[in-house]
């Protein structure tokens, strides 16, 4: 059995090695990432996720276990995606800033005509932050490769009061769905 990760992203290399996949090859979907309009936040991540797998589908076998993730930040109904440049974090983090959002998390495996897809959600509330902590924060750079200008298995964690659903959809893939998607999926 062969596994792909279609991500580039150092977090779900770790999280995969977690669950035991150890072995695997990364091909990074290098087209632009587009968020789909007219869909809801699940439906979203879902498309998103399912088209990087097809994507990378034309670079592996037929016997080729393609596992791709999308995760987006919503806040008041409305993505947040990476952050731009130093401004950008900085407003995401003023506007996350004691309140709650939503991370959503898209899963797609793939392997030859054979195909699974679904998101997880879970609920973070911050803290209210200072915007000298917010300063400090985007000065380390840790916000700047990921959704919603902050990283909850690093720096960012200080600013999180509380998190109901999978702490692991947080960093970018939900363990026990996708633990369970591949079983059903037969790997």
């Amino acid at each position: 059995m062969s596994y792909v990760l279609a991500s580039g992203s150092p977090r779900r290399r770790e999280l995969l090695s977690m669950i035991g996949i150890e072995e695997f090859r990364i091909i990074v979907d290098e087209n632009d990432e587009l968020i789909p309009n007219g869909l809801s936040p699940e439906q979203t991540v879902c498309e998103i996720a399912i088209g990087k797998a097809k994507n990378v589908s034309r670079s592996c076998g037929k016997f080729d276990t393609i596992i791709a993730a999308d995760t987006l930040v919503y806040l008041d109904g409305l993505p947040l995606g990476k952050p731009g440049g130093i401004d950008d974090a900085t407003a995401m983090l003023r506007s996350l800033s004691g309140r709650m959002h939503t991370v959503y998390t898209g899963i797609a495996l793939l392997k030859g005509s054979k195909s699974a897809v679904c998101a997880e959600m879970t609920r973070v509330y911050f803290r209210d932050i200072s915007d000298a902590e917010i300063l400090a924060y985007v000065k380390t750079g840790e916000p700047m490769d990921k959704a919603g200008g902050y990283g909850a298995q690093g720096r960012g964690a200080v600013f999180i009061e509380r998190i109901e659903g999978d702490f692991f959809n947080v960093m970018g893939l939900p363990l026990c769905r996708l633990s369970m998607m591949l079983k059903e999926f037969g790997d």
